[in-house]
């Protein structure tokens, strides 16, 4: 009882404030993650009454399978952008520029980072700074995704965002593995070129092996079915056994071996758009199924932002210089190599904004850093700070960005009711 009350009373919330949202011309995205913190430990969870909002981070982490599940759809729908004959039109354009823009991030957050160091050596050490890099490279998809989806965005720069930040979290994944092992051999003393360069490396590279062989296999059993809701509950079987097989980590010979769910979704999404000729029809479907589940997941990562690290008024500054560093780092990264390989104007100009938003990937990037004592306890931290107004602001900036570009139609006033009278 008290996991559906939990669950239905932050549907409920999420739902009620996207309606507000509209009327201030805010994303969905942005009420989703408002309605997490109303819910949450420190609103109306800070009650104490099990049912009534989540009432501690423990309570939260316990629906992390909704999360799980969220993220592996996100990802399966990104992959759906990497078509053929998209990737003839944009692929060398999107590669270069994700690459690009996500290392700009990480060598200006470094700079200032290091910079920080000198001025609060106890505070910000070497592996902090450079593992801050690291996080910075990192884009969440999903807020982006959920913005073009709510706004039926259509142009230029919504057909090069997508591929761009699911190339984005492939490069941001390899830098933050070989930050981290640097790091580490920082902190121990002894460089482990295994864990610096093979693991990251392997972890890509078998990401996406898994999710090709996932993919054909989803593609040669969907040909089965020719009801609809027959391939939408085989879509959803093979997504949820795709998020399942990602998850399994094992070692062999001293090396730790383990995949990126993200990675494996794309993969999987791209391979079965490429194959099946009814994968436009499907996907516009499981749009449709996926939708309380990916409110849930906001409603969820709302729910679990550390708003105590305002307490810490030298954390709020320093992740001030991270926000403004990063911020600048992918807006220069996107804008010198947009022009360099000749996109539209728009592009240019706005494509920089649309790489702001950061949740789900830099979160996880935090997590792993916790190993490293104090200064991953600095780094969480840092990322919770950043993480929290990314989320808040991210979502409005993309708004505003497709829509300067032309690429969002503003609607009228229209609700489902009128269209069904007509």
């Amino acid at each position: 009882m008290q996991i559906l009350l939990s669950l239905s009373i932050a549907m409920f919330a999420g739902l009620m404030l996207s309606r507000l949202a509209k009327l201030v011309k805010l994303p969905a995205v942005t009420a989703y993650l408002v309605a997490g913190i109303l819910v949450g430990p420190y609103v109306l969870g800070a009650f104490g009454v099990s049912g009534l909002g989540f009432t501690s981070m423990a309570d939260i982490k316990s629906y992390s399978i909704i999360s799980d599940v969220a993220l592996g759809f996100i990802a399966f729908s990104i992959g759906n952008e990497f078509r053929v004959s998209q990737i003839k039109q944009i692929g060398k354009q999107a590669a270069i520029i994700g690459v690009i823009q996500a290392l700009a991030a990480t060598v200006l957050v470094d700079a200032a980072f290091i910079g920080l160091h000198f001025m609060f050596p106890d505070k910000v050490t070497l592996p902090t700074a450079i593992i801050m890099g690291a996080v910075a490279s990192a884009t969440a998809p999903a807020a982006t995704l959920m913005v073009v989806r709510q706004y039926k965005a259509k142009g230029p720069l919504t057909s090069i965002l997508l591929p761009i930040v699911a190339l984005d979290d492939a490069v941001g994944l390899v830098v933050f593995a070989v930050s981290f092992g640097v790091a580490k051999a920082m902190l121990s003393g002894h460089l482990d070129v295994i864990s610096v360069i093979v693991e990251p490396i392997l972890e890509v590279v078998l990401s996406l092996g898994l999710g090709f062989v996932m993919g054909m296999i989803f593609s040669f059993f969907e040909r089965f079915f020719h009801s609809r809701s027959k391939r939408l509950s085989m879509s959803v079987t093979f997504v949820l056994l795709t998020v399942a097989l990602s998850m399994v980590k094992f070692e062999i010979f001293g090396v730790h071996i383990a995949f990126s769910s993200l990675l494996v979704c794309m993969m999987l999404g791209t391979v079965f758009c490429n194959i099946c000729d009814f994968s436009e029809e499907l996907m516009d479907r499981i749009d449709r199924w996926t939708a309380p589940i990916f409110m849930l997941f906001f409603v969820l990562s709302g729910a679990e932002l550390e708003l105590s690290v305002f307490s810490d008024m030298l954390i709020v500054l320093i992740g001030l210089v991270y926000i403004i560093m990063r911020s600048l780092g992918k807006y220069i990264g996107s804008y010198i190599s947009a022009k360099a390989v000749g996109c539209d104007k728009n592009i240019v100009k706005y494509l920089g904004i649309t790489l702001l938003p950061q949740a789900g990937v830099a979160l996880g990037m935090a997590i792993k850093a916790s190993e490293l004592g104090s200064e991953g306890h600095m780094i969480a931290n840092l990322t919770l700070f950043s993480v929290l107004v990314y989320e808040i602001v991210g979502p409005y900036l993309t708004k505003i960005s497709l829509l300067k570009a032309g690429e969002i139609i503003p609607e009228g006033k229209t609700s489902a009711r009128q269209i069904g009278a007509k």
